[in-house]
């Protein structure tokens, strides 16, 4: 799995980020401040940074250059400030591109999906996600989004496979209603956690062999749902 490390101190902007990351399938560590960000840069083996210039500790720009000075991986600046200066500031030291704040998360990750394999095919270095995952006897497809059951495939609309797609990516992890609303459906999406019951109810009918009693996707009372790797 990629791992992808976010240096934003923004809580709401951060959790953006990583959210709509982990649902593509990459692994997200997230920092706060710019001292952090160099240390966990050059000790973790990421394959892409998302760096916000506005750091507290140690600003964007200096971070950048302490970064691109030790490790060669994709770094993109994501930021408020979009004066030409300041993109030419940020590219000179190294950046790989410059993304401005309010973004769409959609071009967001389009534009970390870009990188990554652009930064692949100049390397030689095979960063593609996972071909399938395996869990519980299923097998999930995230590019072509096909999931079997054995040999029998399973048809989902877009947001049940989401769901499944991200509890499988995080086996054995138990998150609640409310963290699974924000993380498929969005903030802006008009709704609430109830919406997250009903779809892993409708999931349960598809990969359970006993939907009355489910093995594979439990309901951890007073918490919320978690995926069992059998």
């Amino acid at each position: 799995m990629i791992r992808l490390l976010i240096a934003e101190d923004d809580p709401e902007i951060a959790m953006l980020e990583r959210d709509y990351l982990e649902i593509e399938g990459y692994e997200v560590t997230v920092v706060d401040n710019g001292q952090l960000a160099v240390t966990q840069a050059l000790s973790g083996d990421y394959g892409l940074i998302l760096l916000d210039l506005m750091l507290p500790g140690c600003g964007g720009y200096d971070v950048c250059r302490l970064i691109r000075d030790k490790i060669d991986v994709p770094i993109l600046m994501v930021t408020a400030r979009t004066e030409s200066a300041d993109k030419i500031r940020g590219l000179g030291l190294g950046a790989d591109d410059y993304i401005a704040k309010p973004f769409d998360p959609a071009e967001l990750v389009a534009r970390v999906k870009a990188h990554l394999s652009r930064y692949a095919r100049l390397t030689g270095v095979d960063q593609a996600e996972p071909e399938s995952i395996t869990v519980g006897g299923l097998r999930i497809f995230p590019q072509s989004w096909r999931v079997f059951k054995g040999d029998q495939e399973v048809k989902m609309p877009n947001r049940e496979f989401a769901l499944l797609k991200f509890l499988a990516e995080h086996p054995n992890m138990v998150f609640s209603k409310e963290r699974l609303f924000e993380t498929i459906w969005g903030y802006e999406y008009v709704g609430d956690s109830a919406t997250v019951t009903v779809h892993i109810g409708r999931i349960r009918d598809k990969v359970e062999d006993d939907p009355a009693h489910p093995q594979l996707i439990e309901t951890v009372w007073g918490a919320g749902y978690r995926l069992n790797a059998l």
